[in-house]
């Protein structure tokens, strides 16, 4: 199993994710019920593992799990939804009893079937390292085409566990821009294409003109 490095969170972040208030955290920290650091500015961090532990962790169940999430712009990255969605789910498979194998985090459009972090996930399911592989939603692993997917894992022996069926106004805002993305891209391409030859058939012409 490949060991993760730990990440902390700020007292803000360990409050929203363990639905407390400040206050609450520090009785739990004076009673020794959670550890914290201290930065050299004296803030506290809390390690992610002692706050998945406070959620009550089921016992495990032997179940291998790889936990993949998502996102498509760099401006959701940088707001903090793609580590919001990557605690989200490693809150789900802790409760569930799963052995977390790895955790998969990527930045990029679920229409893009080039991700390193998808395939990765193949990679692990044809080596028999994963027995089920954790998403939010469907679409987190591709906009289109999300039951080939699931039936090509399914042949390894890995199923999908989807944690939320519907998908949110959010995502189907998202779904827009990863269109206009993907038309912006193929018009960029078109014309270049025909600028190329335009600019080919000149010079032909050019050179015919100076050969008479």
């Amino acid at each position: 199993m490949k060991t993760e490095l730990e990440i902390y969170l700020p007292m803000r972040k360990a409050c929203e994710v363990l639905g407390v208030v400040p206050l609450t955290l520090r009785r739990w920290e004076k009673a020794g019920k959670i550890r914290c650091i201290r930065t050299p500015s004296g803030q506290r961090r809390y390690a992610r593992s002692e706050i998945l532990r406070l959620l009550g962790e089921a016992p495990p169940t032997g179940i291998r799990a790889a936990v993949y999430a998502r996102v498509s712009s760099v401006k959701q990255a940088g707001d903090g939804n793609l580590d919001r969605q990557r605690i989200r789910l490693e809150q789900y498979a802790a409760q569930r009893g799963y052995d977390v194998c790895v955790v998969i985090a990527e930045q990029g459009s679920g229409l893009n079937e080039k991700r390193k972090g998808l395939d990765r996930i193949f990679r692990m399911a044809r080596e028999g390292k994963i027995d089920v592989v954790v998403i939010e939603f469907k679409d987190r692993l591709a906009r289109f085409g999300y039951l080939y997917i699931e039936k090509y894992l399914d042949a390894f022996g890995v199923r999908v566990d989807v944690v939320n069926g519907a998908e949110p106004k959010s995502l189907q805002e998202e779904l827009v821009a990863d269109m206009l993305s993907i038309l912006s891209s193929f018009s960029a391409r078109l014309y270049g294409h025909r600028s190329k030859d335009f600019r080919k058939k000149v010079r032909e012409a050019m050179a015919d003109v100076q050969g008479k």
